[in-house]
């Protein structure tokens, strides 16, 4: 079977790596977008705090997680995943009463988080943290290098024959994939308008969905978008523009795990898909001579977490802006991230900044994840927002598994297309 990926992030590099493995015959089309998700995510694998309401987006992400250990075993390779554990920590410890009961009642179905103990200081886990914070510590959380991982799937399908093309991919109304040289945007074509940051000063601390915010639920890592309201698809703008001679790519079946672009992608198909854009600015700080390889991600009951990695880097992240397809590190990002960051862990005061990155999470307006058949030679796998380095190659296996006719690993029934 031919089988053509459009997309190269981590959706599309996992579907790669497993139709590549069950004998198909790979095109991955790699649109080189900027401000793709997989580059900029801080990489942590904790899906047991999140979607306490929401059983199909805690499914997915708890999926995902449990297949990680199985994945870095058959990749044999460094991907950047480690068990650190991680510290929910909050300023008044009845603030962490909540998710200790979520815990608690997930933890029969779910071992593999561990066991759930108070830390009385969380400055001896992870040094730079105020002295005023309480915690709870989840030991089975993990984090990843998402770069590492889709770098690694994608180079074993390779390696099993699959081929990686650069070019912007645009499908027929009848679902055939045509390749063009990827230019920027169009002559004279105006860039989205960002919306406006609010003043620090006027931004409650969310902790709950804002009305009209779609694609997250309550999540106690996951703050709320910094504007109320998503805006409408169709407002968004264009992000690519086709340049050149188109050349067609032969394919039995289609994988359309382009991110936050899946829905112009798809447009041709007389769909119209309500996935966007949400930016995420990230901030990579550095302790000069500290090991901060094995402390553990830090998770504040609101506002950015932290996590450590090797080389004495401190990742700091990320802001939620509904802002277009504008990947750009701002100011106002940039001063919600330092703010935040040294109000929970003050010691990062002498840190040196090292990094700043901005990636596009893919959000599907009306809930979870998009997973499905979009029609008979089109599968599209998107909309995992925040989520994507948990869920990601899963979602990718099960999107491989749709385009050969054959049983996804879990029900995708609530992750179905409209329509389908």
């Amino acid at each position: 079977m031919r089988v053509v990926v459009i997309g190269s992030g981590i959706v599309g590099a996992g579907a790669a790596y497993y139709l590549s493995g069950r004998g198909a015959d790979v095109t991955v089309v790699d649109g080189g977008y900027q401000g793709e998700a997989t580059q900029a995510g801080a990489g942590i694998v904790c899906p047991w705090v999140d979607h306490p309401e929401d059983d199909a987006w805690y499914r997915l992400t708890r999926e995902g997680a449990r297949h990680y250990p199985d994945l870095v075993e058959t990749l044999g390779e460094d991907i950047g995943y480690a068990k650190v554990g991680a510290l929910l920590v909050a300023e008044d410890p009845a603030d962490l009463e909540p998710v200790r009961a979520l815990l608690r009642r997930r933890r029969p179905e779910a071992p593999e988080m561990g066991e759930i103990t108070d830390v009385a200081a969380p400055a001896e886990l992870f040094p730079p943290l105020s002295d005023t914070l309480s915690a709870l510590l989840v030991p089975g959380a993990a984090r990843v290098d998402g770069c590492s991982v889709r770098d690694a799937l994608l180079d074993a399908a390779v390696a099993r024959g699959a081929e990686v093309r650069m070019g912007a991919a645009r499908l027929t109304p009848d679902g055939e994939v045509l390749v063009h040289a990827l230019a920027g945007a169009a002559p004279g074509e105006p860039s989205p308008p960002a919306a406006p940051l609010q003043p620090l000063g006027e931004r409650t601390p969310p902790t709950r969905q804002q009305p009209g915010v779609s694609g997250e639920t309550t999540s106690w890592r996951q703050a709320a978008p910094l504007t109320p309201f998503a805006p409408p698809p169709a407002t968004m703008g264009s992000a690519r523009r086709f340049a050149g001679e188109s050349a067609p790519l032969d394919a039995d079946m289609v994988i359309v795990a382009a991110g936050a672009w899946t829905g112009e992608v798809c447009r041709p198909l007389g769909v119209e898909l309500p996935v966007f854009p949400r930016r995420g600015q990230i901030l990579h700080v550095t302790l000069e001579g500290v090991d901060t390889a094995w402390w553990p991600i830090v998770l504040p009951s609101a506002g950015p977490y932290l996590l450590g990695f090797s080389d004495s880097r401190v990742l700091i992240g990320a802001t939620v802006e509904d802002v277009g397809f504008a990947p750009r590190v701002t100011m106002g990002g940039l001063d919600e991230l330092i703010e935040a960051g040294l109000r929970v862990a003050p010691g990062l005061f002498g840190a040196s900044v090292t990094e700043t990155r901005v990636g596009l999470r893919p959000v599907y307006a009306p809930g979870p994840a998009l997973i499905g058949r979009l029609t008979d030679r089109v599968v599209v796998a998107t909309g995992m927002s925040a989520y994507g380095l948990t869920a990601g190659p899963f979602t990718g296996r099960i999107a491989a598994a749709l385009a050969l006719g054959e049983e996804p690993p879990i029900d995708v029934t609530p992750y179905a297309p409209p329509g389908t």
